[in-house]
């Protein structure tokens, strides 16, 4: 998907992406090739558009057309750009330890969960937020299979491998 940017000064071009946007979640609509030439294509994919949008089916893309396609391909895009990344930071040297809460040890916990049931290699721990003894053990165990010194705490590196593991551990693609 291009950048918004790049279709400035290229209105069709921009109505044309949208409304290939809008093709790949529904077979009603035409795959068009964003050429920038409002040609009989375009114009069918707008009045298919405007027939299903109850507007007045003209083929034109007046207004009150170019906003219910934004619209729209605003919602599609939520269907089709994978959704934004979650980085959670722990600061460097910051090491979460046993009784402490903290927002990331949540998200830990569910992972080691996760871990648990695809790979049965380390203890679920109950998901309460708090460093607990269940939970460092789980992290300790998880620390050992990483090759990671064994120290039960939340750290960087341990957050690290637990991020990697992760989507292997719920079929997602891994991302470098």
């Amino acid at each position: 998907m291009k950048p918004k940017d790049s279709f400035l000064g290229q209105p069709i071009r921009a109505l044309q992406t949208m409304l290939r946007v809008l093709a790949e979640n529904n077979d009603e609509y035409k795959m068009l090739i964003p050429d920038g030439i409002y040609g009989p294509d375009t114009m069918e994919a707008v009045r298919v558009f405007q027939r299903r949008s109850r507007l007045p089916v003209t083929g034109v893309t007046d207004m009150e057309t170019w906003n219910y396609i934004a619209e729209e391909y605003a919602l599609a895009l939520v269907e089709i750009v994978p959704p934004q990344v979650l980085a959670v930071l722990l600061n460097p040297g910051q090491s979460i330890s046993l009784g402490e809460k903290n927002a990331a040890v949540y998200l830990a916990q569910v992972i080691l969960m996760v871990l648990s049931e695809s790979f049965h290699c380390v203890d679920a721990p109950a998901i309460t937020g708090i460093l607990d003894e269940p939970t460092r053990d789980s992290l300790a165990a998880f620390q050992r299979l990483s090759g990671l010194p064994m120290t039960g705490k939340l750290d960087r590196h341990t957050w690290k491998h637990l991020a990697l593991q992760f989507p292997m551990a719920t079929n997602l693609p891994v991302k470098a």
